[in-house]
């Protein structure tokens, strides 16, 4: 399914995503220009996920707000949603802290990805399936209005 102009630019962002968690994850591949060691990949993922991923969830919160009430599907998969950004969000912030650098790392990645695939897979089809024109729309509005 073609991604709709509104939700296009945050499925770009889960690219980004999607590299960060497999690089956590144990049998990730090198990749070129990222780090190798477990401190590095700790670093990185960090710097990241302050960078990119807390506005990234910030924008997602947003329309999962306006879509609201819209159809019960959609606020199920808002509430698993959000539960998720929590979890991830309690992951970044214990990195620092863990005993257990390597499988901490591994779980926040596997957690990662499939909170992503999620997202790409179930998320946004289904918000272009039951989402008016209109509401996809203001969805578009409010990306744009924070950037």
């Amino acid at each position: 399914m073609k991604r709709h102009s509104s939700l296009a630019p945050l499925s770009r962002e889960h690219h980004g995503a999607l590299i960060l968690a497999r690089l956590l994850q144990k049998d990730a591949p090198l990749y070129k220009g990222l780090p190798a060691d477990l401190q590095g990949k700790a670093e990185y993922g960090l710097a990241f996920y302050e960078k990119e991923m807390i506005e990234h969830f910030d924008a997602e919160e947003r329309i999962l707000r306006i879509l609201n009430g819209i159809d019960s599907q959609l606020d199920q998969m808002a509430e698993t949603i959000l539960r998720e950004h929590q979890e991830i969000h309690g992951l970044f912030a214990s990195i620092n802290d863990h005993s257990d650098l390597l499988n901490h790392l591994d779980t926040l990645g596997r957690t990662l990805e499939a909170h992503v695939r999620k997202e790409e897979r179930q998320l946004f089809p289904l918000i272009q399936e039951k989402c008016s024109e209109e509401t996809l729309a203001n969805i578009e509005k409010a990306l744009s209005q924070n950037k």
